[in-house]
């Protein structure tokens, strides 16, 4: 059946979204800083960075923007951009912001989700568990942050996943190392089994405390790495 006018205004308007090159760029500079690639303090190899990924300078800087932005960078004016160093005294201060804003999103999501929402949730779940068995830890923090970035949208409060966005990136990298331990991303692993579950039970306050304390049991084993315990 031909489509009448009012429908094909309806597909014309559709969005399509494509990713820019910054975009792109940001994404796979900031692997490499979560990742240890581009370890804290270095400065930024721009012109190596540019030859690696066929890219000129203007779509790299645009990029070591958005990553300033986020806190994983700190731009120069005269010497460049260098990867941001993490001090303990940002840990201490952005992660229980960080586990008081998961706890709250985790307490809207269990209202507001839908079931096909959370059934989502527990295949990013059963993806994750299956890259722990394999080792593969940059897939399973993909897939751990994909889970937690799944609850914070359904909290459906805008304001709040704006303001967790903001602050992310500052702990982006000691999340990453929380799981250096085997014996932390294995207690890890079992934390997520009680935010799965009590997401599929919908209990909010029960989910709210389990991400608090998730988030507070990372920052300690982070803080056991700075002491080289």
């Amino acid at each position: 059946m031909p489509m009448d006018a009012n429908s094909t205004a309806d597909v014309m308007v559709a969005p399509i979204s494509r990713r820019s090159l910054h975009e792109e760029l940001a994404a796979r500079l900031r692997d490499m800083i979560v990742e240890g690639a581009l370890p804290a303090g270095r400065k930024v190899p721009e012109r190596e960075l540019c030859e690696r990924f066929g890219v000129s300078r203007t779509p790299l800087r645009e990029a070591l923007k958005v990553l300033a932005s986020e806190g994983l960078i700190s731009l120069n004016q005269n010497r460049g951009a260098t990867v941001a160093a993490l001090t303990r005294a940002d840990l201490e201060e952005v992660f229980p912001i960080m586990g008081a804003l998961e706890a709250l999103s985790g307490s809207l999501a269990c209202a507001r989700m839908s079931d096909a929402e959370i059934e989502a949730v527990a295949k990013l779940h059963d993806q994750m568990v299956e890259s722990f068995k394999a080792g593969d830890r940059p897939t399973y923090f993909k897939l751990n942050q994909a889970i937690h970035r799944a609850i914070l949208v359904g909290s459906g409060n805008e304001t709040l996943v704006a303001t967790h966005q903001m602050l992310a990136g500052r702990i982006h990298r000691a999340r990453y190392m929380a799981n250096d331990d085997s014996d932390r991303w294995r207690a890890a692993i079992a934390e997520h089994e009680l935010i799965l579950a009590a997401l599929q039970n919908r209990d909010g306050p029960r989910l709210a405390v389990i991400l608090s304390d998730h988030l507070r049991n990372k920052l300690a084993s982070v803080m056991r790495h700075f002491s080289g315990e």
